[in-house]
């Protein structure tokens, strides 16, 4: 009675061989699982650096703005900025149908965060613009 029986260890090993089948399939799985998700977050990170090269230059991003602001259009429409840490709002009254289009056209073609934009119109050839742009 002692002794063990070669087919009751032949069916454990069979046994434990399935299950180790199953479970490495499983962690195939994950790992496949996993991978994926690196590959998403590794591209989302190359993304995220391409946006901050993009839009976070601070110095870049104010000297770009000056350049816009000292066009003589803009100049005699009297165009205003408001300079704070973390943003410029520009301001106009009253700008005229071709200073408009000009600053828009700077400023739409280039590589700002524009966090608000309002015009409003004042008649058939003046607008009111207020915009406010962060870095």
């Amino acid at each position: 009675m002692n002794k063990l029986n070669p087919l009751h260890i032949g069916a454990l090993l069979i046994v434990l061989l399935i299950f180790s089948f199953f479970k490495l399939d499983e962690a195939k799985k994950q790992l496949h699982s996993v991978q994926t998700a690196y590959k998403e977050s590794e591209h989302l990170a190359l993304e995220l650096s391409a946006l901050k090269d993009t839009y976070g230059d601070k110095k870049r991003i104010q000297n770009a703005l000056k350049k816009i602001l000292r066009l003589r259009s803009l100049q005699a429409a009297n165009v205003e900025a408001t300079w704070k840490k973390k943003s410029v709002i520009i301001t106009a009254k009253s700008l005229d149908l071709k200073a408009l289009n000009t600053l828009m056209g700077k400023i739409l073609n280039g590589n700002f965060n524009i966090v608000k934009l309002k015009i409003k119109k004042i008649d058939d050839l003046k607008a009111g613009v207020e915009m406010e742009i962060q870095w």
